[in-house]
């Protein structure tokens, strides 16, 4: 039996290794540079900047949803983010996935938001399917853009 809760300050080490988990799967093991400190400081301090729920089984957790918010100015709304959405290769097609996305789709309704977004891989074929399953629409004509590193402080170096 699959339970959601939502994730305390006591759960950054299990959420830190979820996201080294995810982050194997995306075939970038090495790219998480983020702390506990941080995730402590971000996520659970006086204006968290996400929220995570977690996707439990007997006790043990399996998977996580974190998200946060965004806002559209054509929609005139905030808006849902998913920014990271994993479950434990060993307990997939237990409904953990299914579960934190509809979860998910409730906190987006009851805060008001009219979308609930997030990205996929252009390779992770299962996900894929499993979001259109859920009758998202992959919009494959949107492109993510993004400076980072040393390429954002030398761009605001220049501002």
């Amino acid at each position: 039996m699959i339970a959601l809760r939502a994730a305390t300050r006591d759960d950054v080490d299990t959420i830190l290794g979820l996201v080294r988990d995810l982050a194997v799967y995306e075939r970038e093991p090495d790219a998480v540079i983020a702390t506990r400190e941080d995730l402590v400081r971000d996520g659970f301090g006086e204006r968290p900047a996400f929220h995570v729920v977690l996707a439990e089984e007997e006790g043990a957790t399996v998977g996580f949803a974190l998200y946060c918010y965004s806002y559209s100015t054509w929609l005139g709304r905030r808006c849902l983010y998913l920014e990271d959405l994993f479950v434990k290769p060993e307990a997939r097609g237990k409904g953990a996935g299914l579960m934190l996305m509809k979860h998910l789709a409730g906190v987006a309704v009851a805060e008001g938001c009219r979308r609930f977004l997030w990205q996929v891989l252009d390779w992770n074929e299962p996900s894929i399917r499993f979001y259109e399953s859920l009758g998202a629409n992959i919009a494959r004509e949107w492109l993510t853009a993004r400076l980072e590193g040393d390429a954002l402080v030398a761009f605001a170096a220049k501002a």
